[in-house]
């Protein structure tokens, strides 16, 4: 157990060169580690391929600077920390994000310190929690009122300001017309609403009744638009 956590350098202290050896042993577990990693943080979410591409190389990236830098610490970090802010500088990482991309360089700082199992048990322990978190759904907003906003397009017979008053009373625990707009040579109204839906999953329903108010016109129901901005 105790050679299974030795340091692979701790052996060649005498010596300042690196082993070809040794420094290919941590490059390989560098990278099977970055793709487990990679692997994990991804399980189930939303992500592109050069987020994963980035778990999967950082690791190995950050061994080979520390051990470049002959184990000076202070100055692998500081190296190695800005290559791993290169991907936010043109798209804006999440929290969970951020916090892979650390996990991936604590990985290789230790794999670049020479200590392959202490690496190995950094990775599973951290990759155990962040799964069980995962399944357990910690922190994620359940039964949340949903705000919404909502198009539809009604014929210029129908009273835009009371023709949904039932339908949205029903279905919303909270609504607001935010604009009016006449369209095809004032024919039709392009109506906005700021809408809180009551419940999730009764989008359909919701929406089928309101096809059945404004004659099948169309209709459109999306996340609301937090800059208060209307396309229409």
């Amino acid at each position: 157990m105790n050679t299974l956590f030795q340091g692979v350098f701790e052996e060649a202290t005498e010596t300042t060169s690196l082993q070809v050896g040794d420094f290919l042993i941590c490059l390989l577990a560098a990278l099977v580690i970055g793709f487990f990693l990679a692997v994990i943080s991804t399980y189930k979410t939303n992500f592109s391929q050069s987020f994963f591409l980035t778990l999967a190389l950082l690791p190995a990236v950050t061994c080979v600077v520390i051990m470049m830098v002959n184990g000076n610490v202070g100055a692998g970090i500081a190296v190695a920390g800005a290559f791993s802010l290169v991907r936010f500088r043109s798209a804006p990482g999440s929290a969970k994000e951020i916090c892979a991309i650390f996990l991936a360089m604590g990985a290789g700082l230790i794999l670049g310190m020479g200590y392959i199992g202490y690496a190995a048990l950094f990775t599973i322990i951290l990759s155990a929690v962040m799964f069980f978190y995962q399944m357990l759904g910690v922190g994620t907003k359940k039964n949340v009122p949903q705000e919404k906003t909502l198009h539809v397009t009604i014929p210029e017979n129908l009273d835009y300001e009371t023709v949904f008053d039932e339908i949205l009373e029903e279905y919303a625990s909270s609504h607001e017309l935010t604009n009016v707009k006449t369209t095809n040579m004032g024919s039709l109204f392009k109506l906005t609403f700021s809408i809180t839906l009551k419940e999730i999953g009764r989008e359909k329903e919701f929406l089928d009744k309101l096809r059945t108010r404004n004659g099948n016109l169309e209709i459109s129901l999306s996340k609301r638009d937090k800059t208060l901005q209307t396309e229409l």
